[in-house]
């Protein structure tokens, strides 16, 4: 059963060679950092107060949110707990002919849902620095990120405030260069992940690894700990990603409809069901990125699609009136491959299935 591989897992890995071992916690498991909702102070307490290591997805959260947010966790639980951020980015070059092209291309979309004409300019995103320096005040056991290799200043920062560093891959250079950057543990994401592609160059094509390819050709190129992500649904796929040689594994759709997920309702509704039809797309924010198939999706023109993260600003306002008006037309539905119908009910609930036989 599974307790045999988590016990076979910690046995091997020896617990002082394996820095993950340092967090002492109960299941080899990482419930993945959702941002812009899903990832609720609620779902953080849970999951690690159930023995997995909960994350804070603090992708879009200014400094103060950020803060307000670790002292919502830490007033319920003192069980460790990830903070994700993502590698700031240089801010793309956006002319005002890609605004209009922008602008034309949702006007429809707006008009439908009662929105105004957009005002937008840069900046884009939170600024990173800012963000960083909220996170090295909140001190969590972990720091990881996404979209690129920390910069050397950053890695020693986190390093002296006691965190351990873990970056994601979708490719075996990847993780290559992020070993070398400094990283504890390396996530992969393979092509069955919901959400954000972690893909370094935001203009790159997808190299669509899958997450076994991505496995073994990691293993081979990485001494670092790899947490295996994308697909994963069940007790039998996180055996099998542990068989593998996985350090541990992290999961995101399976947790998006449990009680303590901040899912909005319209995106629980979209959830349900044994299939979910899911694909990669720009449309949203600029970045590839995963998730359940829908107007939005299907209808925007990619041509009409700004850099990131220019784009996801742009549509953060489309997205913010679909979820108030109940509909998923023009929402991110990030979810990944994985079939099954979710489970609804507690956070604990599903990580004592995923670990009880």
């Amino acid at each position: 059963g599974s307790s045999g591989a988590i016990l076979s897992y910690i046995m091997c890995k020896g617990m002082n060679r394996d820095p993950l071992a340092k967090l002492g916690l109960k299941y080899p498991l990482v419930v993945a950092p959702m941002a812009g909702g899903p990832s609720s102070p609620e779902l953080v307490i849970a999951s690690s107060q159930a023995g997995a290591l909960g994350s804070v997805g603090a992708a879009y959260s200014n400094p103060a949110a950020i803060t307000g947010f670790v002292e919502k966790v830490r007033a319920h639980t003192d069980r460790p707990f990830a903070i994700n951020l993502f590698i700031q980015h240089p801010e793309p070059q956006v002319d005002a002919s890609m605004i209009e092209r922008a602008v034309a291309a949702t006007a429809k979309y707006r008009t439908e849902l009662d929105l105004p004409e957009p005002s937008f300019s840069a900046p884009y995103e939170e600024d990173f620095d800012q963000q960083f320096d909220a996170v090295l005040q909140a001190k969590p056991e972990v720091l990881s990120f996404v979209f690129g290799v920390l910069r050397a200043e950053h890695v020693r920062a986190a390093r002296k405030a006691g965190m351990l560093i873990v970056g994601t891959a979708t490719t075996p250079e990847e993780a290559q260069a992020l070993e070398e950057s400094g990283v504890d543990a390396i996530t992969l994401l393979g092509f069955e992940a919901g959400g954000h592609r972690g893909i370094f160059d935001p203009s790159a094509a997808d190299p669509e690894l899958g997450l076994a390819d991505l496995l073994a050709q990691s293993l081979r190129k990485v001494k670092v700990p790899l947490i295996a992500a994308g697909g994963i649904m069940t007790a039998a796929d996180i055996r099998s990603a542990l068989a593998m040689g996985a350090s541990a594994v992290q999961m995101g759709t399976a947790f998006l409809s449990t009680t303590e997920a901040g899912t909005s309702a319209p995106y629980r509704t979209a959830l349900q069901g044994v299939e979910r039809t899911t694909r990669t797309t720009r449309a949203f924010s600029g970045r590839f990125a995963r998730g359940v198939v829908n107007r939005f999706m299907n209808e925007v023109d990619a041509a009409a699609v700004m850099p990131f993260p220019a784009q996801n600003k742009f549509t953060r306002d489309i997205r913010a009136a679909s979820a108030a008006k109940g509909s998923a037309d023009f929402l991110s539905l990030w979810a990944g491959t994985g079939r099954g119908e979710l489970w609804q009910g507690s956070a604990a609930g599903l990580i004592e299935k995923l670990f009880a036989d």
